[in-house]
């Protein structure tokens, strides 16, 4: 006889498959300026396929304590926050534990943090849809993929701040 177990595998960072951040800016809420924003998407390639990437952004999101949906956790105001972005020679690095990407943004984008001292960001546990082998769709589709109701609501949101190299 055999029995279910309910034990949950560990966390692998390879379960995630290729990692993508995607950099914009976007009007913020009082319609007279732009806001940095930063989302971060699996595009469901790991070894286990689109459901387990899924289940793995899922899972950590819940051990660095981010939850899915909801109020945006205020990342400036939580110095043990075990998400962090250095941003540096204009470029993008998002670390997390056992995982880090890494991303060139527009020159505006970096401004705009520089200016800020944060970027609005999200970690969506919806597949990024893809033209191919770790390339996420662009343009329009990139678009509607980052701007739906279906991608904002499976995502961690974060008033993530920008960390730069200390001299």
């Amino acid at each position: 006889m055999t029995s279910a177990t309910s034990e949950t595998r560990p966390f692998r960072a390879a379960d995630l498959g290729t990692l993508v951040l995607l950099a914009w800016m976007a009007r913020n809420e009082e319609g007279d300026g732009r806001t940095p924003c930063l989302l971060a998407c699996s595009l469901g390639d790991g070894p286990d396929g689109p459901e387990a990437a899924s289940a793995a952004v899922e899972r950590l999101l819940g051990d660095v304590g981010l939850p899915i949906g909801g109020e945006p956790v205020d990342g400036t105001t939580r110095p043990g926050l075990k998400v962090s972005m250095l941003v540096v020679a204009g470029q993008i690095v998002l670390q997390l534990p056992n995982v880090s990407s890494q991303v060139t943004p527009p020159a505006e984008w970096v401004q705009a943090v520089e200016k800020l001292g944060y970027t609005y960001f999200m970690f969506t546990t919806r597949i990024c849809p893809s033209t191919g082998p770790r390339r996420p769709v662009q343009g329009q589709e990139l678009a509607v993929f980052a701007g739906s109701p279906e991608t904002t609501d499976a995502a961690a949101h974060v008033f993530l701040p920008a960390r730069g190299l200390r001299t």
